[in-house]
């Protein structure tokens, strides 16, 4: 599993992912839950759709 995310991205998917938890957290709807992917995502520094799709924003060279 090679890194496919940037850092840019990284962060933007952490924002999102925690505001998303902090709102299932304080009674929003149940599929704020939606927010822990994005989070794993960004601490993985690994998206199964950027796979899917081709994408990487990952500046790093591939070896």
């Amino acid at each position: 599993m090679s890194t496919n995310v940037g850092m840019i991205d990284r962060a933007l998917r952490a924002i999102v992912g925690l505001a998303l938890i902090g709102w299932a957290l304080t009674g929003g709807p149940i599929w704020a839950w939606i927010g822990v992917v994005p989070l794993l995502t960004a601490a993985l520094g690994f998206c199964p759709a950027y796979t899917l799709f081709g994408l990487n924003t990952c500046p790093a060279k591939k070896v």
